[in-house]
C-alpha cells in the first residue's frame, strides 16, 4: 500500500489499518455526529470503556499526551527534522513517536514544518492516522493546532485566513463570528485537523497585556461571551472541536506566561463578573474542550498554584461550579509559567490530579510520560483516574467521527481549502472590522485623482504565519491595485534617526503619506517618525497594525485607522477603506486611554467613524 504521508494521492485502505479496532469502530461509527452538549449515550460509553479495558497501562498514559513532532511527513521527514526529533523526543519520525509513546494527539506548528501546503498537510494527517491505527490496539489520533486567525495561525495561505479576535470584536457581528468558525473549521477538517485551540475567551482589560491583547475579542465580558458562543457554534457545525482558552482568564496580566508566571489579583467577585462569563457561555454552548492558563489567581486558589495545576480551579470551579464535563487540555507544558514552581516531572502528575485530561507539548515527553507512569505504579495516581480522562478524550474522538473515518483526501482539500467563496467571505467579514478612529477635515477617503502618489512607511514586524508581508509592501501593493501609485519604505518598529530622515526625504515626492504603527509608546522612535512626517506638511494617514492604543500617543495625526493585525486580509481591507472602496464600519471593542492620564478615556468602547 502506498504511504500517503509521502505524497500519494490515494487514501490509505481502511480495511488494513482498522483491523485492530474493527469491533469497536463499527459500533462507534454511528456516534460520529453526537454533540458534546447532548452527552454520550450509555451504549457508546460501554463500547469506549471496553476499549479502555483492553489497553496496557503504557497505552493509557500515552493517550493523555498531545505532542509536537517535526517534519512534513509521518515517515519520511527531512534530515533536519529527523535530527530535531532525535534531539527533543528521541525518535526519528511521527510514526516512531506513536509507536514508542502511543500518544493520543499530535499538534501541528508551522515552525515544526508540519504545515507547508494543503496537500502535504492532508498527507501528513493520513500518515499519522495510518501509523497509529496500524499498531496493536491502535487508535485514531486527535490532531490539533492553534488557528486563532489574526496574529496566531499555523496554517497559512493558500488556506483562508480571517481577521483575528479583536478585529471580529470590532465588527461585533455574531453572524460573522459563526461564519468564521464554520468556514475555518471546514478547512481544518479537510486537512485532517479535528481540534482547534480557539476561540480565545479571555477578556482583555489590560492594555499592557503582552500575551493576549488583540487575540481577545475585547474588554466587555458580555460581548466576548456572545462572540465566543457564535464561533463555537460555527466550529461545531463544521465537525471540528473548538477550545475556549485560557481558563480561568488571562486577560488582565502584565507578564507573559511563556516567560514567567503571571498573577491576577481579581477578587472572587471580580472574576465572576469579568473573567467567567465567556467560559460559562462556552460551556452552555457545548464547547468540546477548554484550555488552562499558566497563571496564579490567589482569590481562586490560596495555595497560589498555577491554574493548570490547581484542583480548586479545575475541579472545584470548572467541573463542579460550571458543570463542565468535556475535555480539559493544558496550555503548552513547555511554557515557563507552569515550570516555575515545580519540576517537569511533577507538572504532568499535578495537572492530572487537578483535573486535566490532555497534557500538551511537554518539553521532554520522556520525562513527562514516565512521571505519569511511575505515579500510577507508586499509587499517587490511580489507573481509574487515567481511565476517566481517557474516556473523555475517546468520547471526543468518537463525536468528531475519527472512529468512523479518520482519513482525508486531496480531492476534499481542493473542495474546501482556500476556495474562491471562502476567500471572498473572509474579505467581506474583514471589511466590517476596520475601524476609523480619527478623520479630521474629512481627509479620508483619499482621492486617487488629487493625491495619486503615496508613500507607505512604517513598522514591518515579521508577518504572522502564512501571510506574505511585509505590512508596508502589502499596503502599498493593495493601494496601487486601487489606482494609486504607492511606494513602500520599511522604517521598522524602532526607526533610527537616519531612517527617519530617509522617510522624510521620500515624503517630498508624495501627495500623501500612509504610515503603519506598531505598539507605540511615549518613548518610541515611531512617535518621532510620525511627528517628523507630519512636519513635512503632507497629509498623514496612520494605521495601527496591532494594538489600537497607538492613537493616544499621536494626537497630531488627522486620520487614524485600526486594523488589529498586520495579516494580508486585514491590510487589504484597510487599503479599501483608505481608498473609499468600502466604508469603515468597525467600532472599538476596547477603550483607548489618554496617554497623559491613563485614568481617563480618550475613545470609549463603541467609538468608530464612517464616511
Amino acid at each position: 500500500m502506498p504511504d500517503s504521508s509521502t505524497g500519494s494521492t490515494a487514501r490509505p485502505s481502511r480495511r488494513a489499518v482498522l483491523a485492530a479496532t474493527a469491533g469497536v469502530t463499527t459500533a462507534l461509527a454511528s456516534a460520529g455526529t453526537v454533540h458534546a452538549a447532548t452527552g454520550p449515550s450509555a451504549h457508546d460509553d460501554r463500547r469506549l470503556r471496553a476499549l479502555i479495558s483492553r489497553m496496557t497501562l503504557e497505552e493509557k498514559v500515552g493517550q493523555l499526551f498531545v505532542m509536537r513532532v517535526y517534519g512534513h511527513s509521518a515517515t519520511d521527514p527531512d534530515q533536519a527534522d529527523i535530527d530535531a526529533n532525535l534531539d527533543e523526543i528521541g525518535v526519528r519520525t511521527a510514526a516512531e513517536l506513536l509507536a514508542k509513546y502511543r500518544v493520543g494527539g499530535i499538534i501541528y506548528f508551522a515552525w515544526a514544518h508540519n504545515t507547508r501546503a494543503p496537500h502535504q498537510i492532508a498527507d501528513l494527517s493520513n500518515g499519522i492516522q495510518k501509523a497509529s491505527l496500524g499498531l496493536p490496539r491502535g487508535l485514531p489520533v486527535l490532531i490539533s493546532t492553534d488557528q486563532e486567525h489574526g496574529i496566531v495561525a499555523r496554517v497559512g495561505e493558500p488556506a483562508t485566513l480571517f481577521p483575528g479576535a479583536m478585529a471580529v470584536g470590532a465588527g461585533g457581528s455574531r453572524s460573522d463570528a459563526r461564519t468564521l468558525g464554520r468556514v475555518a473549521g471546514r478547512e481544518l477538517r479537510a486537512l485532517g485537523i479535528r481540534q482547534n485551540y480557539s476561540p480565545v475567551a479571555d477578556v482583555n482589560v489590560n492594555p499592557a497585556n503582552p500575551v493576549i491583547g488583540v487575540r481577545s475579542f475585547g474588554s466587555d465580558p458580555g460581548s466576548v461571551a456572545r462572540l465566543v458562543t457564535a464561533e463555537v457554534e460555527g466550529y461545531e457545525s463544521s465537525g471540528v472541536a473548538s477550545t475556549a482558552k485560557h481558563f480561568p482568564g488571562h486577560g488582565d496580566t502584565h507578564t507573559d506566561s511563556h516567560a514567567e508566571l503571571p498573577y491576577i489579583h481579581h477578587t472572587r467577585e471580580q472574576w465572576g463578573e469579568l473573567d467567567a462569563p465567556p467560559f460559562r457561555a462556552a460551556v452552555d454552548a457545548g464547547i468540546d474542550s477548554i484550555m488552562t492558563a499558566h497563571i496564579v489567581v490567589p482569590a481562586l486558589d490560596p495555595a497560589e498554584d498555577p491554574a493548570t495545576l490547581s484542583r480548586p480551579i479545575l475541579t472545584g470551579i470548572l467541573r463542579e461550579e460550571l458543570g463542565y464535563d468535556g475535555v480539559v487540555v493544558t496550555d503548552s507544558l513547555g511554557m515557563e509559567g507552569v515550570r516555575t514552581k515545580y519540576g517537569d516531572d511533577r507538572v504532568p502528575v499535578l495537572a492530572l490530579k487537578a483535573g486535566v485530561d490532555q497534557l500538551l507539548n511537554p518539553p521532554s515527553l520522556d520525562i513527562a510520560w514516565n512521571a505519569v507512569l511511575n505515579a500510577v505504579r507508586e499509587g499517587e495516581l490511580t489507573e481509574e483516574r487515567l481511565d476517566e480522562s481517557i474516556l473523555r478524550v475517546l468520547r471526543l474522538k468518537s463525536r468528531l467521527g475519527l472512529f468512523k473515518d479518520p482519513y482525508v483526501s486531496r480531492a476534499g482539500v481542493d473542495r474546501a481549502v482556500g476556495t474562491r467563496s471562502h476567500l471572498a467571505t473572509a474579505d467581506r467579514i474583514t471589511e466590517r472590522t476596520t475601524t476609523l478612529l480619527v478623520n479630521e477635515g474629512g481627509l479620508l477617503p483619499l482621492s486617487r485623482r488629487s493625491r495619486p502618489r503615496l508613500l507607505v512607511a512604517g513598522a514591518d514586524p515579521a508577518s504572522p504565519s502564512g501571510t506574505t508581508g511585509p505590512p508596508t509592501g502589502v499596503l502599498a501593493d493593495a493601494l496601487t491595485g486601487l489606482g494609486f501609485t504607492a511606494t513602500a519604505l520599511s522604517t521598522g518598529t524602532a526607526p533610527s534617526a537616519a531612517t527617519i530622515a530617509q522617510a522624510v526625504a521620500a515624503a517630498g515626492d508624495a501627495d500623501a503619506i500612509v504610515v503603519g504603527t506598531y505598539n507605540v509608546s511615549a518613548a518610541s522612535s515611531q512617535k518621532t517618525l510620525v511627528e517628523q512626517l507630519l512636519a513635512t506638511g503632507k497629509p498623514v494617514v496612520a494605521v495601527a497594525i496591532r494594538n489600537p492604543y497607538d492613537v493616544a500617543h499621536l494626537p497630531g495625526v488627522a486620520a487614524y485607522v485600526a486594523t488589529y493585525s498586520w495579516t494580508d486580509v486585514e491590510l487589504r481591507a484597510a487599503a479599501r477603506v483608505i481608498a473609499g472602496k468600502v466604508d469603515p464600519r468597525g467600532t472599538l471593542p476596547v477603550p483607548v486611554q489618554r496617554a497623559d492620564d491613563p485614568a481617563r478615556v480618550l475613545y470609549p468602547v463603541g467609538h468608530g467613524l464612517t464616511y
